[in-house]
């Protein structure tokens, strides 16, 4: 066997563990955790929460096993007449057809999240963040139009929906499953609803978690192993 063979054999076997390896560090998107937000914009709580906490999901690894959807109009109310009135009145309502046509126009879920997280920041100068993170013409196009007018009444229907209802917002839930009360605990939650056969991540290790929440994480993953 001449050196030049062995030398592809070995790139081609090298290159073939790297990929599974780097495949196994991501969820599938069906094993990945479904984690909705439901908000408004202008809402302190819901903007307090949008800043200083979600982030956790895209700073961290924790996006790995984490699908994240953000839905605006969480208080809004839908008329017989199908007309949307906002809990803080126009500029709710105009900020969150924006953010529901950003959502639109790009399927990357950090994007969503970091084009919400500018608008949040200074609702006063949102022209700035379309303008920081592109298209703006997909978004005012949207915004301008009659697709605009279906994203609203889609997703304050989808949040009147909820089972049961809740006064205030940010709502969350996990796999379908209302975290009204322990919002603040998401990230613990996350690590220990995922089920996949992705290695969780490192935050799921870090002191976020109690030493008990580990231990049981752990024990679960053996009972797998062994009934594999």
């Amino acid at each position: 066997m001449s050196s030049s063979s062995s030398s592809t054999k070995f790139c081609f076997f090298a290159c073939l563990l790297l990929f599974t390896f780097s495949h196994n560090l991501v969820a599938g998107e069906s094993d990945k955790v479904k984690l909705n937000l439901y908000y408004e914009s202008l809402c302190p709580s819901c903007q307090n929460f949008i800043v200083h906490h979600l982030g956790k999901i895209f700073d961290t690894d924790l996006h790995t096993i984490t699908d994240l959807k953000l839905i605006p109009f969480g208080n809004a109310h839908v008329s017989d007449d199908l007309t949307v009135t906002c809990q803080h009145g126009e500029e709710e309502c105009k900020l969150n057809a924006l953010e529901a046509c950003a959502i639109r126009t790009w399927p990357n879920q950090r994007l969503h999240y970091k084009f919400i997280r500018c608008v949040e920041t200074n609702t006063n100068a949102w022209e700035s963040c379309v303008t920081k993170y592109g298209g703006e013409k997909a978004i005012n196009d949207c915004y301008n139009g009659d697709l605009s007018k279906e994203l609203i009444l889609g997703y304050a229907n989808q949040t009147l929906s909820l089972k049961p209802e809740h006064k205030y917002v940010p709502w969350m839930t996990l796999n379908g499953e209302p975290l009204y009360e322990n919002i603040g605990d998401f990230v613990d939650l996350v690590c220990k609803a995922y089920k996949g056969k992705a290695a969780l991540p490192q935050l799921c290790y870090s002191s976020v978690l109690s030493q008990k929440t580990m231990l049981k994480l752990e024990f679960s993953y053996v009972d797998e192993a062994i009934n594999h």
